[in-house]
């Protein structure tokens, strides 16, 4: 049994969030024997579970993340984790007069699903620990890593103890200050861009309501993500599956200044002053407890590339692309990462292809050291796998960091004005009326998915009008540069039809107009 399990591939997973659990199920279901290794706690000890209350906003999951479950797990797994979701079909805008306006994200009722980052991560975990060859380490720290010689320093907090650990493929998914990404760039002519935007965040907690029976009850409608858009700075609320709402403040960094230099009651003044409607739900007390409590969190991207060196390690999700949380993509695109990164490998690879020499057999821990440095030591379908993912999705992760960006000012600013409106109810109607209905676009949640994402990642020319959210959001066989590039153009058209509009010129709506069609028939 054991001359069976050294044969294995070795691979070694850091970081045991969504994305390198995820990675680690992949890798072991195509043959690899792996590794997870994890600085923090295990999440579901119930110590991890309080910590992590405090530490970071909730995720919204959608069709390009379920899609990636669904690859690279299965049906069934997926529908397990989909019971620990709630589906959120549009945004609720909470206007400071205290009136509520439901804008739908899709005109086929699709949605995305609000869940707690603890219990999302804690499911599939579980998940990839019932596969076969994966085990996780926790309390083990990273402390260097040798590329060449395939090795790397982990230091355990329970004894203090360094122990060298041999590998045959690295793969970091270890966050935004990823250990793995820098101990690349000294190997890696790695470019690599870090911005910090001049907002911040924090969380605030809704507690539930009751009903007349005395159980618990949603304060706020579940099925919709609630938005207190305030031009500069917002509000938003996604519904947890205790009957509360996750909170949590966006704005710049100069109005948080602001706020921790005044009293509680005129703390108190500024939240009744813009958000009149969710101070009494949160409770007054509970809002400043939450405020003064609970830590203020920057906001950042990340952009590198590129993502791997050789054939031995490569970085995926936030330890490639950290981007700021306002188009709900972050999860979905690490997972997405997965799924590309999945699809290559079974595609171009198999046992068989993958050298098996006697280095490769002994790459467990405690094993000797491979030969170092040396040509021959490079499996050239791995490193040619490795270096397409790396080409191939540079472009895309650039698009969704940069749309993710711009999204911020639609949530906190373009959503109160009929400008938006009216362009959203356009896209729409385009949409409507040009558009296929691909067989993965459904209501259903469990359902957003299409064989064909098993082989061809990407659908490289999508048919007919779609709107930018829509294909970012609900699309996963539309790429994010594709969306990106798409979108682009169809705005340019909006713009001409507008200014035709504005203008008043008969002649000009004909030729706007004109212009849409002629759009419309070559798209489908």
């Amino acid at each position: 049994m054991a001359d069976n399990l050294n044969m294995k591939r070795k691979a070694v997973v850091v970081g045991a969030g969504p994305v390198g659990c995820l990675t680690a199920a992949g890798l072991a279901k195509l043959g690899w024997s792996v590794d997870i290794y994890e600085a923090r706690p295990d999440i579901r000890l119930p110590s991890s579970k309080a910590a992590a209350q405090q530490r970071s906003i909730n995720l919204a999951i959608s069709s390009r993340g379920i899609a990636a479950l669904r690859t690279v797990l299965d049906e069934a797994a997926t529908a397990r984790f989909l019971e620990t979701v709630i589906p959120m079909r549009g945004r609720m805008i909470h206007h400071t007069d205290g009136t509520q306006e439901s804008q739908a994200y899709d005109r086929h009722g699709q949605c995305i699903n609000s869940i707690d980052r603890a219990l999302l991560n804690e499911s599939i975990l579980n998940e990839t620990l019932g596969v076969a060859n994966v085990r996780a380490f926790f309390r083990h720290k990273v402390a260097s890593i040798d590329f060449e010689e395939r090795s790397m320093v982990v230091t355990n907090a329970e004894d203090g103890q360094d122990r060298k650990i041999w590998f045959g493929l690295c793969i970091g998914a270890d966050g935004s200050y990823s250990v793995v990404r820098r101990q690349m760039m000294r190997v890696v002519r790695m470019n690599f861009q870090q911005e910090y935007i001049p907002h911040e965040y924090v969380e605030l907690k809704m507690p539930p309501g009751r009903h007349a029976d005395g159980t618990p009850a949603f304060l706020l409608d579940p099925n919709h993500l609630h938005i207190w858009p305030r031009h500069s700075f917002m509000l938003i609320a996604l519904p947890n599956k205790d009957h509360t709402f996750t909170c949590t403040l966006f704005a710049p960094t100069t109005e948080f200044n602001y706020l921790t230099s005044i009293s509680r009651s005129d703390k108190l003044a500024w939240f009744n002053r813009y958000f009149p409607d969710a101070v009494p739900l949160i409770g007054q007390e509970q809002l400043l407890d939450d405020l003064e409590r609970h830590p203020r969190s920057p906001l950042i991207s990340i952009k590198a590339n590129p993502y791997h060196y050789k054939d031995r390690a490569i970085v995926l999700g936030d330890a490639a692309h950290s981007m700021v949380p306002f188009y709900g993509q972050g999860l979905n695109c690490g997972l997405e990462d997965v799924r590309v990164l999945y699809n290559l490998l079974r595609t171009k690879t198999n046992t068989r292809e993958l050298q098996q020499d006697s280095d490769h057999s002994q790459l467990r821990e405690g094993g000797p050291a491979p030969r170092t440095g040396s040509s021959s030591d490079v499996d050239p379908v791995l490193a040619s796998v490795l270096e397409e993912y790396s080409k191939t999705r540079h472009e895309d992760l650039v698009a969704i960091c940069d749309l993710a960006m711009d999204n911020y000012v639609e949530m906190r600013h373009s959503v109160t004005t009929l400008g938006y409106q009216f362009r959203k109810r356009l896209d729409n109607f385009l949409s409507a009326v040009s558009s296929d209905t691909p067989s993965f676009i459904v209501a259903s949640p469990d359902k957003a998915y299409s064989p064909q994402l098993e082989t061809l990642s990407f659908t490289p020319h999508p048919r007919g009008w779609l709107p930018l959210y829509t294909m970012v959001t609900f699309r996963p066989d539309i790429s994010y540069a594709t969306a990106k590039k798409k979108a682009e153009t169809q705005g340019k058209l909006l713009s001409f039809a507008g200014s035709a509009l504005t203008l008043g010129g008969a002649m000009a709506l004909v030729a706007g107009a004109i212009s849409v069609g002629k759009y419309l028939r070559c798209a489908s």
